[in-house]
Order: structure tokens, then C-alpha cells, then sequence
């Protein structure tokens, strides 16, 4: 049975706890491994690390910084089948899926690598008689990140990179499901140059989590995961005096208009609301249809499209999506599909109770669609992060762009139309804080920012691009001048004042 411990100081250590959780393969149903839960203790150890490696890295210019992300994206890429294989083997998505996780986080990583220019400051000459003010940006010190299972090697890199390119040091604590390439990650950026203690990771449960979240040394905690937990974390940690960001749950639209490209559409909303098993929270599990054409035609070709998926296991370079991550997280999303029927939602697939040879044990759930959903109803409200497509029917574009600005998640949304007017007007009127024109997926580029509204984020500042930045560093501003000679009895004057 192989074993994930932590990795502290530039090493594993091993875990001390004597606690332990199960690792599954998700293609099998069967245990490949445990990792080690940690204490508060060894939670402290990490910290305890990184502060002392936090002055000499901060004090770092920041062109040797950026050499250190440069290295470790060329690490990266240089092991990108390893990692894929591993990641897959943990979360379940196939190889394909897991090598654009990699990717993405390596977006964010490149856009770090230009840490010396995003960090210079403002400078004001002559601002008052011989004065002049400027700005500067410095790292808060010790940082820490909680991190999902369904993106394992992208979201640690969207907030390690940037952190410890800003000149922190970091704790990264990553889902007990799949943890083993968060660990390999932190030896790949020990390789690239970054000194020991730079980056941590502490593998562990709710323990560890309260440990993060309570630690007076740790400065800021960044976090994705449910909207619940999401809240628990931006009200702890900020009640510890901890800047915190913390992104939720979300249940993205898709508003098809009439004059949309069905073609299009069908395409797009079969692989964003079924690829990677539905498991992402910026997948499209609602699409709003309006009028009754519409409607109609997006169901028929969304039936035959959902039905020509491959579900198969990680590995299957044929298939479309593999298992979910978990026994657990599949009975709970086949509740969802059975709430709907109770509900009186028109189940059309059904992806219960799907078996694969040879991989009986795994955790497989076919495509799966509904259609006539009411906004009234329970399985609408809640995220089901799953294989799971949701069908509304609406009769206007405004009845339409109610659905995702009433609802109670605002992470992103999509419209589909060839009318230039009404997708300004969507964009700009929607409620949510990521929007697509005939982009399913509305993930922005790494020098963007991401992050949504209401109960998909709590905090004031996004992950990666500028806001980043703002994020991982304090401003310091300095007013300065030198007087000459004797000055008798002049007093400096404020520079509105004179």
C-alpha cells in the first residue's frame, strides 16, 4: 500500500497522526493508497518552515523569482504525461481532461513568470513644493491555499504561483482525494530553484483546515470547494484577522436564443455539461431554451448527442469522460437525478446503474438529461456536479436571463445567439460574474481574473491575473522629501492645503 505523507522544508515527512484516508482508484472502486491526515501540529511544522525561508525569498528581486517560474513550467511540461497519469489515476477524468488541467494551471503559472513588471508600483513627481509620492507592492508573508479535488494541479497553481512569485512563502493543503500530484508539484518547484520552505503541502481533513484557518503566523487563505464550506472558511479565517478569498459552488446557463446556431449549441453544450463528469464548477449543467422550437430541436439533438458519449475508464483514449471521483460522490449525484423525478422533471436519459466490464466497482454515471425543470424545483436550486443536464424552457430572452440572476449561485453563464445587440445587453445585465457569447466554458485567460457573484465567492478579490496580484501582496505607499539648508520655521504643508 503506498503511502502520501507531507512535504515540509524541501522533503517528505512523513505524517504523524497515526490517521490515514482511503485513496481509490475511481476506474475500480478499489483502495490504491492512503495519505496521511495531518495534526495541528504538523500543520504548525509547515509554518514554521516557511516563515523562516519567508525573508531571504522575499528579499529576492523579483526577476529571480520569475527565473524560478520559468523553471518550474519547463518542469512541468517536461513531466506532463507522468503527472496526467497520476492525476487521472486519483480523480478519475481521462488522461486528455487531466493533461488541460495541467495546462490551465500552467497558464497561470506563465503569466507569474512577468512578477517584476506586475509588481512595480505608482510615482507621483512634485506632488506638493519638493514632494513626491510613490507606491509599492510586498508580499503579506505566510500564505496558505485549500485546494479541490476536481482540478488537482490547476487551482494549486493558480494561487501558489502567483503567491510565491509575489514574494511569499506557502502552505498548500489539497483534497485527501487526489493529493499525489500537489506533492509532485512541490518537488518539481524545489527542483526549479525555489529554497526549502518556500512551498509546503499538508495533507489532512477538517483538522488541518481549522488549523490553516486559525494559525496567527499564516496571512491570507485562498479556497475553492462547496459554497457552504466556502463560507465557513471566509468567516474564519477573516474573524482571525486572515485576508481571505474563498470561491463556492455554482450552477452555470446556458441561454439558447432562437437564432443561434444549433450546430454550434449542441456541440458546445454537450461536451461542457458532460465532459469531465460534469465534475467542474465552471461546467453548463442548465440550458434555457426559448420558445418552443427551440426547445425542441435542442432536445432531439441533444439526446442523440448525449447518447453517442463513450463513458470508459481514465486510460480509454476513446472515451469522452471517465468515473467520478468517489462512491460517495456518486450515490449523491444519482440522488439528484432521482430527486428530479420525484419532482416531476421529464427524465429523458438516465445514467444510473451504468456498469463496464471488466471495471464493475468503478464509479460510472452515463449521460444523463432532463427536460421541462422548473425553477421551483429542489434539483434546479442545488449544484449537482455531475453528468447532469438540466433543461428549462423559457418563452423570452428576459424570462431566460432572469433564471441564472435570481439564482442563488453566480459563477458563470453562456448565451448562444447570432445577435450582436442581445448579447451586449445579456453581458452586461446578467447577474453572474463570468459570461460567454457562444463560449460554453467562460474560464478567463490567465492575465484575466476569475471568479463569480453571490454564493459562488465570498471575499473581494479574485483568483490570478491582476486581481492576483492585489490579492498575494499589501500596498505601501511612501510621501517623501529632502529638504535643503535651513528651513526656519517652515512647515511641511500638506499638498492640497498649499
Amino acid at each position: 500500500m503506498r503511502d502520501v505523507h507531507h512535504f515540509i522544508n524541501g522533503a517528505v515527512v512523513a505524517g504523524s497522526s497515526g490517521r490515514f484516508g482511503d485513496i481509490y482508484d475511481p476506474n475500480t472502486g478499489e483502495v490504491q493508497a492512503r495519505v496521511a491526515l495531518a495534526t495541528k501540529g504538523e500543520l504548525g511544522a509547515a509554518v514554521d518552515a516557511a516563515l523562516a525561508a519567508l525573508p531571504a525569498w522575499a528579499a529576492t528581486n523579483p526577476q529571480r523569482r520569475a527565473r524560478v517560474m520559468f523553471e518550474f513550467k519547463r518542469l512541468v511540461e517536461a513531466n506532463m504525461d507522468e503527472l496526467a497519469h497520476l492525476l487521472s489515476s486519483e480523480h478519475g477524468k481521462v488522461i486528455a481532461d487531466s493533461k488541460g488541467d495541467i495546462q490551465r494551471g500552467l497558464d497561470v503559472v506563465e503569466f507569474a513568470c512577468g512578477v517584476p513588471h506586475l509588481l512595480k508600483g505608482d510615482y507621483t513627481e512634485g506632488a506638493g513644493p519638493g514632494i513626491d509620492v510613490y507606491s509599492m507592492r510586498q508580499p503579506l508573508g505566510v500564505c496558505a491555499g485549500i485546494t479541490p479535488f476536481n482540478f488537482p494541479a490547476m487551482i494549486p497553481c493558480w494561487m501558489a504561483a502567483v503567491a510565491i512569485a509575489c514574494g511569499n512563502t506557502f502552505i498548500l493543503k489539497p483534497s485527501e482525494k487526489d493529493p499525489s500530484v500537489p506533492m509532485r508539484l512541490a518537488e518539481l518547484m524545489l527542483e526549479a530553484g525555489a529554497p526549502k520552505g518556500v512551498l509546503n503541502v499538508v495533507n489532512g481533513d477538517k483538522e488541518a483546515v481549522d488549523a490553516i484557518l486559525t494559525h496567527p503566523d499564516i496571512k491570507a487563505v485562498s479556497f475553492v470547494g462547496s459554497s457552504d464550506i466556502a463560507h465557513y472558511v471566509y468567516s474564519t479565517g477573516t474573524a482571525h484577522g486572515k485576508r481571505v478569498q474563498a470561491m463556492g459552488g455554482a450552477k452555470n446557463h446556458g441561454v439558447i436564443l432562437p437564432d443561434a446556431n444549433m450546430d454550434q449549441v449542441v456541440k458546445d453544450i454537450v461536451g461542457a455539461a458532460y465532459g469531465s463528469a460534469g465534475e467542474r464548477c465552471m461546467a453548463l449543467p442548465v440550458a434555457v431554451t426559448v420558445g418552443k422550437k427551440t426547445g425542441d430541436e435542442f432536445v432531439e439533438r441533444m439526446i442523440e448527442a448525449a447518447r453517442a458519449l463513450k463513458v470508459g475508464i481514465s486510460t480509454d483514449a476513446e472515451a469522452h469522460y471517465g468515473p467520478v471521483v468517489s462512491a460517495a460522490h456518486k450515490a449523491k449525484v444519482e440522488s439528484y437525478i432521482r430527486m428530479g423525478v420525484d419532482e416531476g422533471a421529464k427524465l429523458l436519459l438516465d445514467g444510473r446503474g451504468l456498469k463496464l466490464q471488466g471495471n464493475e466497482g468503478g464509479y460510472f454515471i452515463g449521460p444523463t438529461l432532463f427536460d421541462d425543470v422548473k425553477p421551483s424545483m429542489q434539483s434546479y436550486k442545488e449544484e449537482i456536479f455531475g453528468p447532469v443536464l438540466q433543461v428549462i424552457r423559457a418563452e423570452t430572452l428576459e424570462e431566460a436571463a432572469a433564471l441564472p440572476s435570481n439564482h442563488q449561485y453566480g459563477n458563470g453563464c453562456a448565451i448562444f445567439t447570432s445577435n450582436g445587440r442581445a448579447a451586449r445587453e445579456f453581458a452586461a445585465q446578467v447577474n453572474v460574474g463570468m459570461v460567454g457569447v457562444n463560449v460554453p466554458i467562460p474560464v478567463p485567460v490567465a492575465y484575466h481574473t476569475f471568479g463569480g457573484w453571490k454564493r459562488s465567492a465570498f471575499g473581494d478579490t479574485n483568483q490570478h491575473g491582476p486581481e492576483g496580484i492585489r490579492f498575494w501582496t499589501k500596498i505601501k505607499t511612501i510621501t517623501q522629501r529632502w529638504p535643503e539648508g535651513d528651513i526656519g520655521d517652515q512647515a511641511f504643508v500638506i499638498p492640497t492645503m498649499g
